[in-house]
């Protein structure tokens, strides 16, 4: 299949892309390289330089190379810059999804992969949260993803447009020794955990340690990026069938504490930490279920143990200290 993948030269983009090329697919990457990086796109990728905001680009890109799918992941992604900058969200990641949707229509591509947030669900009546969980977007952020959700539906009302949501928390981990996570400035703890280790952080901070946990401090989900490349594709193949969308999740959730320990130990590093106050807004557990996924599409996650999952992003970390150093 010749597949666009929008935002492919970033951290997940750039893993899926890597993934579909293994498989035998056909990949143009469209990206403006704002969080991306050309050194992460596979070499037998076409890559494009591109902006959502430019209608006319996104026409030409689909005119020429003819995709049969668009993979989505073009977006701003930071929950507190949402809060801070709402309409960076609220508009620009509205109004690029909309762009790129009218052209997909346009050229009769009506296969579609959106990657969703489990944002979407901020104050969840459940745990491991399913498909069934009532939607509270957790921020702008959240509201931007559930709103191109919600064009997908119509779109597949109006249109026969097949598409899958998948939604998910905090991906992590390295695809390959030569393509891993690299944000400027970087908000994820596994790295900023791993930037200690490399004293390039002088510590890492601890936001609270008194929530209702077993050690007091928060627990999240934490995918590894293969792992979710290959739900991605998974839900690619399946299109066919109809559209879709799933909450993807590890099964399982970690302690900001039991990170911190757990790089201690892979990377030998003492790692100091220190425990300061919390940050308004966080949940105390959030954790994704994938039932459905697993149930529907034979989809298992590789990476379960958080040791593993270090280890791989420890590989990336220690031998590009600077990340793809294009900055």
């Amino acid at each position: 299949m010749k597949v666009l993948v929008t935002g492919g030269a970033g951290y997940i983009g750039s893993t899926v892309v890597a993934e579909l090329i293994r498989e035998g697919d056909s990949v143009v990457v469209f990206d403006n390289l704002y969080q991306g990086h050309k050194g992460a796109v596979h070499p037998e990728a076409t890559f494009i330089k591109g902006d959502l905001n430019d209608r006319a680009a996104i026409d030409s890109v689909l005119a020429d190379y003819q995709p049969e799918a668009i993979m989505h992941f073009a977006s701003h992604t930071l929950v507190g810059e949402s809060m801070e900058n709402p309409f960076l969200y609220l508009a620009e990641n509205v109004t690029n999804g909309l762009n790129l949707l009218q052209s997909a229509v346009d050229h009769g591509i009506r296969k579609f992969i959106f990657s969703s947030t489990a944002n979407l669900f901020d104050d969840p009546e459940r745990m491991p949260i399913d498909e069934k969980e009532r939607i509270v977007p957790g921020s702008p952020y959240g509201e931007s993803k559930y709103i191109i959700e919600r064009m997908l539906y119509w779109l597949d009302r109006v249109y026969g447009f097949r598409y899958a949501a998948l939604r998910y928390f905090n991906a992590c981990g390295a695809g390959a020794p030569e393509r891993g996570e690299d944000h400027y400035p970087e908000y994820h703890l596994i790295p900023i955990v791993l930037q200690v280790a490399l004293e390039q952080r002088e510590k890492v901070f601890i936001f609270g340690n008194d929530y209702d946990t077993p050690d007091g401090t928060c627990v999240r989900d934490y995918i590894h990026v293969l792992d979710l490349a290959q739900a991605h594709i998974l839900a690619l193949r399946a299109l066919d069938q109809g559209s879709r969308t799933y909450n993807l999740g590890n099964g399982q959730g970690f302690s900001v504490k039991e990170v911190i320990e757990t790089a201690r130990e892979v990377t030998g590093h003492p790692i100091p930490a220190e425990i300061g106050p919390r940050r308004p807004g966080d949940p105390a557990t959030l954790i994704a279920s994938s039932d459905k996924i697993r149930r529907e599409l034979g989809w298992e996650p590789k990476y379960t143990d958080l040791k593993g999952i270090i280890e791989t992003a420890w590989q990336w970390h220690s031998t590009h200290p600077n990340g793809y150093n294009d900055r």
